[in-house]
């Protein structure tokens, strides 16, 4: 885990759902189902201030930990939370089983840029690392996350895994790697942790009726 801001309203990005896009479309677990957006004007972008989608970044594995990032700015953020309203609106659509062309013709023009370059160097140890080959930009990075989009649902195995979490109020969707395919929640520590709590206090609430 990658933590979010400091400060008075942090966020703890999470990178557990099985893919990067879909570890963008959970940034916005606060907003809308349908859309991924969050409400306008609310200053509730999780992304945005205090370096959160540097740090996001980071965490996905989309550049490395020591990679400067001084050219993020709200711009960027803007870019990233319109991409995860299209990957939001697309992924929620083949779950349900329904088309959604608007956003698969968005996904598909982001996903045709150049991903970021990359290459190998060595490190203090003398190991092999992978490195930008070139200072980060925001058209390439988006690339890449619309590309895995892109590589997930049209991998029928994978798009077949695809989940949304039943915790209450949960928002997040990811894919569901357990033996049997029968994994609820997007997190057992998390939302399944919060549907073990409820549970236990409706079992007392009961007994003490």
């Amino acid at each position: 885990m990658t933590a979010g801001a400091t400060g008075t309203a942090p966020y703890d990005w999470r990178f557990d759902s099985g893919r990067i896009c879909l570890d963008l479309v959970a940034t916005a677990e606060t907003g809308s189902a349908e859309t991924g957006s969050v409400p306008t004007g609310s200053g509730r972008e999780p992304l945005a201030g205090a370096g959160r989608l540097g740090r996001w970044l980071v965490g996905a594995g989309l550049v490395p930990a020591d990679t400067q990032l001084a050219a993020v700015d709200g711009r960027w953020v803007d870019r990233f939370a319109e991409l995860r309203g299209w990957i939001s609106q697309l992924v929620r659509a083949e779950i349900d089983g329904r088309p959604a062309e608007s956003a698969l013709d968005r996904v598909n023009a982001i996903a045709a840029g150049p991903p970021p370059a990359i290459r190998a160097v060595r490190d203090e140890d003398g190991s092999l690392v992978r490195a930008l080959g070139a200072a980060p930009e925001c058209g390439a990075l988006l690339a890449a996350v619309a590309r895995d989009a892109v590589e997930l649902l049209t991998d029928p195995a994978a798009r077949a895994r695809l989940r949304q979490c039943e915790g209450e109020g949960c928002l997040r969707v990811y894919l569901d790697t357990s033996r049997g395919r029968r994994r609820r929640w997007c997190s057992s520590e998390v939302c399944g942790n919060r549907e073990r709590v409820a549970r236990h206090r409706r079992r007392a609430a009961v007994a003490r009726a």
